[in-house]
Formats: structure tokens, C-alpha cells, sequence
């Protein structure tokens, strides 16, 4: 079994900033990560490779997002992001993103817990 994809642990990274081709540049001099660049069909989205295996990734600016500082943040693996959502919500949290599907991935939302932190979730393709 795949512990990144066990429900309840941190399986992905991501920095979404203004410059990624830069970001990639910078990161993988500084930790000797190998970056493989792909197109989700949203354009390129650079995909963090250390040790052989993928642990993260780097992508640009959504288009149409409210401007933003770059950012790093962390997914969390659910079995079922609905029922996440639904329970972050009876919990005090919010909602920012709903789900949204990443193909060959799954699907994926953000949410903002009562203290104001922020989280993303992922529910992988083949899970709930």
C-alpha cells in the first residue's frame, strides 16, 4: 500500500507562483530535485522529483484567481472529499475551493480551518 495515499496523510506539495519556470530553476539547484515538466491542459505544470519518486509540483498563477503571494501548500488524502467537505463545514472551517477533477490524479479542494489555516485535500482516482 501506498502510505501517501492512506486517508489522513500529507501526500502532495505544491507552489503555485508567478514564475514557475523560475521557481523549478531555483528549487532544483538548491535541493537537487529532477523536475519533470507535463500539460494538464491548463498549461505546463512541473512535477517535483526526488529520490526517483514524485512529491510535488509547480505550476503558475490560476488565470482569473484574485492576485495572491506565491505559495507553497500541503494535500491531504481523504477517502471520499465529499463527506470532507461536509464534516470541515459541521466543524466551523470553510470551504475555498470545491472539488475540482485533476485527470489522472483524482479530485481536489481547498478548505480553511476555524483558526483561518489552510489545507488542501485530494481524494486520488480509484478512492471514493
Amino acid at each position: 500500500m501506498d502510505p501517501f495515499k492512506t486517508a489522513g496523510a500529507f501526500s502532495w506539495t505544491e507552489l503555485v507562483t508567478t514564475d514557475p519556470a523560475a521557481a523549478a530553476e531555483f528549487y532544483g539547484r538548491l535541493f537537487g530535485w529532477r523536475i519533470e515538466t507535463s500539460n494538464l491542459g491548463t498549461g505546463p505544470y512541473r512535477v517535483v522529483q526526488a529520490g526517483g519518486h514524485a512529491v510535488g509540483g509547480i505550476v503558475g498563477m490560476p488565470p482569473g484567481d484574485a492576485p495572491m503571494p506565491p505559495a507553497w501548500s500541503a494535500y491531504v488524502t481523504v477517502d471520499d472529499i465529499d463527506a470532507t467537505l461536509a464534516a470541515c463545514t459541521a466543524l466551523g472551517g470553510q470551504v475555498l475551493a470545491r472539488p475540482m477533477v485533476v485527470p489522472g490524479v483524482g479530485r481536489v479542494a481547498a478548505i480553511r480551518d476555524p483558526q483561518g489555516a489552510v489545507l488542501s485535500i485530494v481524494c486520488y482516482a480509484g478512492s471514493s
